[in-house]
């Protein structure tokens, strides 16, 4: 008879960063626990940059080992040669093979992150084997002054952004996204990106470390602080055109800010008989106009709409579907809708995993799976209904699936070829580069 598998979580792995912090120990309340050069156990203080926390990895040099359970000790990288398709889905081991395909982190940056890039699918299965690296980062936090560089704020051309980065002017043609708790990101291969200030983030992407850095605001200049530099090889991976804003979708945070400041859209739609707007112009921000727009009027954003949901669709994309669940009540989960293995991250609150089964004397019962704020939580793809209970009423859970789709994500500028056609470039280099050295919907629905 085969043993039941259960709801896992793992033994979280701390990755010390010259922009990291202390908020993943103060604040997510983490536990990261090393062996010191004796072999002995040594818990992480707050004293320690920590800029990630590897929650879910099956990367074959830094894999998750499950920490409670029958299966304690084992890394998600032996789960999977033990018990294959019971892990992930039939659907999804047929497509990705023994890799697990997701890989979840967070981040807490503090300072400056490097202007980098990610492949897409294609390019990363040509030229190094392996996944690409599309990202979606969930802000938990956000200091006022935090910025967020996503993508160009104008089309460039490769000769210009090159420049840029030789010179130390890169960030002149950055878009720059101001961020707040709750803001949700969907970063695509080929996006350049950066930050600056202090933001902490959740992040799921693909099982991918390929990562490209183009400019590191100077550091790469000073020998004391220079990290390698990959722009000659990453030139033609960048999508230049100017940033989808449809990938970015504002939280709640900026929903609050709105609802006191009067609408300044050129058409308004205020119904209110007070306002005199009804000439198709907007007059709310003139001086003596009183406007009640504020007070019902519907922005064309998302969290309005998306106001008191309890499940709220972050992101559908090939390479994985993310779900915000606002919990305050139970809610049941029906697997064989996923035909797929579930992840949650607790974002905030905390909640079980209760599984109805039998005891020794084949009376019913529940078992339960606890997890907290800054826990992952794997629900293999062979498990049965579930229930999600909520340890208090405001907790927020992120829920990342995979569901495979024959759809490549490449870009690649058609004016980059003729620009390293005339430089004196040699191509790439066969290297793995990392950073230190449900359904129904269209996979290109990012925001429903």
């Amino acid at each position: 008879m085969e043993k039941k598998l259960y709801p896992m979580k793992f033994m979280p792995i701390a990755s010390r960063k010259p922009w990291g912090s202390d908020r993943l120990v103060s604040v997510m309340k983490k536990k990261f626990v090393e062996a010191d050069g004796q072999g002995n156990e040594v818990v992480i203080g707050t004293n320690e940059k920590i800029g990630e926390s590897w929650e879910l990895a099956d990367m074959g040099f830094q894999d998750s080992v499950v920490s409670e359970g029958w299966l304690a000790g084992n890394t998600i990288g032996d789960i999977m040669e033990t018990y294959l398709e019971r892990i992930v889905g039939e659907d999804v081991y047929n497509y990705y093979g023994r890799q697990f395909p997701i890989l979840v982190k967070f981040l807490d940056i503090d300072g400056q992150l490097s202007v980098q890039v990610h492949p897409d699918d294609e390019v990363a299965a040509e030229r190094y084997d392996s996944l690409g690296k599309a990202e979606l980062w969930y802000v938990i936090d956000a200091e006022p002054d935090a910025k967020v560089y996503m993508g160009f704020k104008r089309e460039v051309s490769a000769r210009e952004f090159y420049d840029r980065c030789l010179n130390g002017t890169a960030d002149e043609v950055l878009n720059v996204i101001h961020p707040r708790k709750g803001d949700v990101i969907y970063v695509t291969p080929g996006t350049v990106h950066a930050t600056d200030g202090k933001v902490l983030v959740a992040e799921i992407q693909e099982s991918s470390d390929l990562t490209f850095r183009l400019y590191d605001w100077g550091r790469e200049f000073d020998p004391k602080t220079a990290r390698e530099m990959h722009l000659e090889e990453a030139i033609d991976l960048i999508d230049y055109r100017p940033y989808d804003e449809k990938l970015y979708r504002k939280g709640p945070m900026w929903g609050e800010e709105a609802s006191h400041e009067p609408c300044r859209e050129s058409e308004c739609r205020c119904h209110d008989d007070e306002c005199h707007c009804h000439d198709g112009e907007c007059h709310c921000h003139e001086e003596g106009h009183e406007c009640h727009c504020h007070e019902d009027h519907v922005h064309e954003d998302h969290h309005h709409e998306m106001e008191g949901k309890v499940v709220e669709t972050l992101v559908e994309s090939p390479q994985f579907n993310v779900t915000k669940l606002n919990l305050s009540d139970p809610l049941h989960i029906y697997t064989e809708k996923f035909n797929s293995f579930i992840i949650y991250i607790c974002i905030e609150g905390g909640a079980s995993i209760q599984v109805p089964s039998e005891n020794a004397k084949g009376e019913a019962c529940m078992e339960n799976y606890e997890f907290a704020k800054g826990e992952t939580i794997l629900v293999p793809a062979d498990m049965p209904d579930f229930y999600l209970v909520p340890r208090d009423r405001s907790t927020v859970l992120l829920e990342a699936v995979t569901r495979p789709v024959d759809e490549l994500d490449a870009y690649i500028d058609p004016e980059t070829e003729a620009f390293l056609e005339n430089e004196d470039y040699e191509g790439l280099e066969d290297e793995v580069y990392e950073e230190d050295a449900p359904s129904g919907a269209s996979p290109l629905n990012f925001f429903s």
